[in-house]
């Protein structure tokens, strides 16, 4: 099979197609014919050496998102049938023709839905309900504070957090305020020309958000905890600003506020299999009825995998980014 190779950790101009041995199938396996990828943040890190090896987790091919067709069935796979076609989080090897995946992070793709848009599914949609609901607790009522909304996993937040009822403030660039308005966010706030600490203060009259996920990390951490009410839950998704910062104890102690970190790529097979479990048991009927939708910024080939490694990295995206391998 053809997939997307590298010799070495560098920039995009090191990721070239190549055949490569097709996975092995696994008891609990599915294997199936990628139609298309999602590509995301973890990948550029794998692709620049981040995790200090080509591989982290199945495979040396990355790639942690797909959709397509299932071709074949492990003998303890069970719920799927040859033909079907599922989307699902993958332990990497999403960018080839062929996929293998655990049945238990597989999902159907809503019928309404292309392998476009389910290839847009699965990793951001499922981190942002294990954020919001299974971390944060997030309830109907309560005020959320989502960072860098206009990404993959922020624009599927702020359409959860919206459709379990809760006030949605999101920080986004300023040309993408009113595309963050339009998924559901109360407040939207321009991140480089507001301070939303001076925001959220203002539009909860001082009291202080419940909630906040963040993807940025140190910049952002000491005014994430100063804008939490008591009993807040800072929920840190990713590092993108760096991950050494000054934090102050005495409001953690006082407000009694939850700081938790999470990263799907890291968790256990059993916890990944839980987290696709509760995404699916809450929110696939509004998938199938059109009322969540994923965010598509931009179609790739899959032989052009570079250039959309270059698109994430221009921080223009809205949305995901997609490798198509539709023939």
């Amino acid at each position: 099979m053809k997939a997307i190779q590298i010799d070495e950790f560098g920039d995009a101009d090191v990721l070239r197609i190549a055949e490569s041995p097709e996975p092995v199938l696994r008891p609990a396996d599915l294997l199936v014919r990628v139609r298309a990828a999602g590509v995301n943040r973890a990948d550029l890190t794998q692709r620049r050496g981040g995790y200090g090896r080509a591989d982290f987790g199945d495979s040396t091919i990355m790639g942690l998102e797909v959709a397509g067709e299932v071709i074949a069935i492990g003998p303890e796979a069970a719920g799927f049938a040859l033909g079907d076609r599922v989307m699902a989080v993958t332990g990497g090897g999403g960018y080839a023709e062929i996929a293998r995946i655990d049945h238990r992070m597989a999902m159907p793709v809503p019928p309404n839905l292309s392998f476009i848009q389910a290839a847009a599914i699965p990793e951001v949609f499922i981190t942002a309900h294990e954020a919001l609901f299974h971390l944060a607790d997030l309830q109907p009522g309560e005020s959320v504070l989502i960072h860098a909304a206009s990404g993959g996993v922020g624009s599927a937040a702020v359409q959860l957090a919206h459709a379990a009822g809760a006030r949605v403030l999101a920080t986004a660039q300023a040309g993408k305020l009113d595309r963050v308005r339009e998924l559901g966010a109360d407040i939207a706030i321009d991140h480089r020309n507001q301070d939303f600490a001076e925001v959220a203060a203002k539009e909860t009259d001082g009291r202080g958000l419940d909630v906040i996920i963040d993807f940025i990390g140190a910049p952002y951490i000491e005014r994430n905890i100063r804008s939490l009410a008591a009993g807040g839950r800072l929920i840190q998704v990713g590092l993108m600003g760096g991950g050494e910062a000054k934090i102050p104890l005495e409001i953690i102690l006082f407000r009694h506020i939850r700081i938790i970190g999470t990263v799907m790529k890291s968790r256990t097979a059993a916890v990944k299999h839980a987290m696709t479990r509760r995404f699916r048991e809450r929110w696939y009927e509004a998938l199938s009825t059109g009322a969540l939708s994923p965010v598509i910024d931009s179609v790739f080939p899959m032989a052009d995998a570079a250039g959309a490694h270059r698109r994430m990295e221009s921080g223009d995206a809205f949305g995901k980014i997609i490798l198509s391998a539709a023939q």
